[in-house]
């Protein structure tokens, strides 16, 4: 092993940090097996080529990394104190079978997307090519659907936090963002109300504004606050049957009880 990585390893990620434009960003180690500090110690020491590089947790030898690497599962509450990312196949296996069509739906896996992202994490979505590098075409498909729907929703996605309410909301999940000009809440919303109401328990903020990311013309839904927290008034009919965007912009730092 020690061999391997004097000739192999060590070589190939100083290649890799040398020679390509532009340089990765990040460094994703994986199977640690019998690594011990003397052996990841000689790459670790390669990251000072290139200052700010990212790297996760799989190297071994004690080092912790930059960010964690749940495999196949998200974590019920995500990570408070480190930068994080699932890693999931999009059938069964990390590469190709022809054999395994056990595809996860869309709906499950922009699902599995808007919760991740809802708990503060990255989603890395491994899909398998075969043998002459084409994606096959139930995976194609499924990635054309996330697409569009990512042209319609992606600003609830890109760029967002963590939900700031502390229960799993009974809909569906929230992103946010913040900026000098205020905060604004991605309802991300699974289970549309039957009664055209969606209420956001807890919020306790006066409202600037609230619409439905898939409306181009934003044009404003009713809102109400109330003993309950905020309560919106929404079509009879989602915009999306998989996970339907209302955007709420507040005032003042965020208030929830």
């Amino acid at each position: 092993m020690d061999d391997y990585i004097d000739k192999v390893a060590v070589p190939q990620v100083k290649e890799l940090l040398s020679h390509y434009r532009p340089f990765p960003a990040v460094l994703w180690w994986d199977t640690p097996r019998d690594m011990n500090p003397e052996r990841a110690g000689k790459l670790i020491a390669l990251l000072k080529m290139k200052p700010g590089i990212i790297h996760n947790n799989r190297l071994g030898g004690g080092f912790k990394g930059d960010t964690e690497t749940p495999e196949q599962h998200i974590p019920a509450t995500g990570y408070t104190n480190r930068d994080w990312e699932t890693c999931m196949t999009i059938n069964d296996t990390w590469g190709y079978k022809s054999y395994d069509t056990n595809f996860k739906s869309t709906e499950k896996l922009l699902r599995n997307l808007i919760d991740i992202a809802s708990k503060g994490g990255n989603y890395l979505l491994n899909v398998g090519p075969d043998a002459t590098g084409v994606i096959p075409e139930p995976e194609a498909q499924r990635l054309r659907e996330m697409g569009t729907w990512m042209q319609v929703n992606g600003e609830a996605i890109y760029g967002t936090t963590a939900s700031p309410f502390k229960q799993q909301l009974p809909w569906g999940r929230c992103t946010r963002k913040v900026t000098w000009r205020g905060t604004t809440l991605y309802l991300h919303v699974f289970d549309w109300p039957k009664d055209d109401k969606l209420v956001v328990p807890g919020l306790k903020n006066r409202v600037k504004s609230v619409w439905l990311l898939a409306d181009p013309h934003h044009r404003p839904l009713g809102a109400e606050s109330n003993a309950d927290g905020l309560t919106i008034t929404v079509p009879a009919t989602a915009p999306d049957a998989i996970s339907s965007t209302v955007v709420v912009k507040v005032k003042g730092a965020l208030d929830i009880q």
